[in-house]
């Protein structure tokens, strides 16, 4: 019975999901790129406290009901035994890194792939990092945390997030290191990547959460998909550090504060059987 009301509120939430969205033509004109509008010091003038009231156009970072990121607490998720997955069709293509001040940022510039949810299927577009982690796990505060923003043709937003600890150097992030590590000079923005397969991130959604939030950078656009892995990845000390070195200095530490659940559903899902 339980199972039977948990998969009720997946389609519903999904349906809800799907008449909803209306979104401009790309992530792009939804991100802030100016990275001198906000900071993240807490308590300052342009900190994360104050986004909502430097411009009218990001009111949702005050005033929004579904901003992300949460807690991911056991103790307000419901189980769904799901017997799909993501399907993620991921593939090489050419790539930059942009130095964005408040976080690097790799954007594919043609046909890396996509993934489908549902019946909806969602191009993707960049992947970017944020040092320590904007999502937690019953309180739990994760070293990094990478961002894959994906697109769909009627401008629907799907993120899928992978949590890191400290541990052994992370392979996606080694074989970019020389091209972040020349985006710490200021005069340096944008750097050309070369062909960059997103399936190197070796991320795994066999068991996820998800929810619908918002982005996490102003104008805190509300109602994207938001996938979360359970399963926790390993980058290390030094990889972390070289990322903090590239952006600018108030955002070394570049995690957004957790914000209220406002009793949303939080959904973990997984196989039938392990």
């Amino acid at each position: 019975m339980t199972n039977m009301k948990s998969n009720s509120i997946l389609a519903l939430g999904f349906l809800l999901f799907l008449l909803i969205f209306s979104h401009p033509s790309s992530t792009q004109a939804q991100e802030v790129e100016d990275e001198r509008e906000f900071d993240y010091a807490r308590g300052g003038p342009i900190g994360p406290e104050k986004w909502g009231e430097i411009k009218k156009e990001w009111s949702l970072c005050s005033y929004g009901t579904m901003q992300s990121p949460i807690d991911l607490s056991s103790k307000k998720v419901d189980k769904v035994v799901n017997y799909d997955k993501q399907y993620r069709n991921y593939k090489p293509s050419n790539a930059s890194l942009t130095n964005r001040g408040h976080d690097i940022t790799l954007q594919w510039e043609g046909d890396a792939g996509s993934i489908l949810v549902g019946y909806t299927e969602y191009a993707l577009k960049q992947v970017h990092w944020h040092s320590p982690s904007e999502h937690t796990i019953n309180g739990r505060i994760y070293d990094m945390e990478i961002h894959l923003v994906h697109l769909s043709i009627d401008n629907r937003i799907a993120v899928i997030a992978v949590l890191y600890n400290i541990g052994i150097p992370n392979d996606f992030l080694s074989k970019l290191e020389i091209n972040i590590a020349s985006l710490i000079d200021q005069k340096s923005k944008r750097v050309h990547g070369g062909m960059v397969d997103p399936k190197d991130i070796r991320m795994s959604t066999r068991w996820y959460y998800g929810y619908i939030g918002s982005l996490t950078v102003p104008p805190c656009t509300e109602d994207v998909l938001w996938i979360i892995s359970r399963k926790i990845l390993t980058v290390s000390r030094a990889q972390v550090k070289l990322l903090r070195e590239a952006v600018n200095d108030y955002a070394e530490h570049n995690a957004r504060p957790i914000q209220p659940d406002n009793k949303r559903d939080i959904l973990f899902y997984g196989p039938a059987s392990k």
